[in-house]
């Protein structure tokens, strides 16, 4: 029988204590992963997930930092290597919105999600590369969004950060693959998360009208292509974008 995909593995998770991101640091932990996670504010949320990590016998550490924050993106690699020694799996999920009208939109709402949904993945993805490229392993999952790929309107800023993970990823993926290094994403659609909870039930509606499988996706659905992308399964597989939408993007 198939032991857990991940055993013994370490990973580090951004914008872990919520949605999509709590999803994944649970899956991980599931599959036999320690995990270092990172959040923004809340620390009871932080302190609910590592004990839920803990309940699959499986150690997880909280940072508290901000993505766009580049010495605190340093920080973090250095407090993950003095832990656990190494870091197999890096998870950037850390991302925000600002949606409204483009004619609305203000510089700090451009700023705001260019500065953590983009500069964030360069952020914590540069302090961690040396590492990979010296142990010559790891793996990147990017989390960008089928807004990058099949943009809605009101979403400029969004849909821009969204697009340049993606072709972050692909050229990421060329320049480390000769070190075994492997660099993929996932571009999730309508998942049910608190973000798209305070979406109008008739918006829901709508948007489920235009999904060729009638619904939203659940974050584990989700979190279940990560770990699949973080684990030895993959191995043949970089530079891939892997749309979660349930065939939004066949949707003329």
């Amino acid at each position: 029988m198939q032991g857990p995909l991940l055993k013994d593995k370490v990973a580090v998770v951004t914008g872990g204590t919520r949605g999509i991101g709590r999803s994944i640091v649970i899956a991980l932990a599931e599959q036999g992963a320690d995990s270092v996670f990172t959040y923004l504010k809340n620390d009871d949320l932080a302190r609910s997930l590592v004990d839920e990590v803990a309940g699959f016998g499986r150690r997880s550490l909280p940072v508290q930092m901000d993505v766009r924050d580049y010495e605190a993106a340093k920080t973090l690699v250095e407090k993950v290597k003095a832990e656990f020694g190494a870091i197999d799996i890096l998870v950037n999920n850390a991302g925000l919105t600002r949606d409204k009208s483009f004619m609305m939109m203000t510089k700090e709402d451009w700023a705001d999600v260019i500065d953590t949904d983009l500069t964030g993945v360069f952020n914590v993805t540069r302090a961690s590369i040396i590492t990979f490229l010296k142990q010559k392993y790891g793996n990147i999952v990017n989390v960008s969004s089928m807004s990058g790929i099949h943009p809605f309107p009101g979403q400029v800023n969004y849909a821009a950060a969204k697009a340049g993970v993606i072709g972050f990823t692909k050229s990421l993926a060329k320049e480390v693959a000769p070190y075994n290094v492997r660099v993929n994403a996932v571009a999730p659609g309508f998942i049910e998360t608190d973000m798209t909870g305070t979406l109008p039930e008739k918006y829901k509606e709508k948007l489920c009208g235009i999904i060729p499988v009638g619904r939203f996706g659940a974050v584990d659905e989700v979190a279940r292509v990560v770990v699949f992308l973080g684990s030895d399964l993959s191995s043949y597989i970089t530079g891939h974008i892997f749309q979660i939408g349930g065939g939004l993007g066949l949707a003329g």
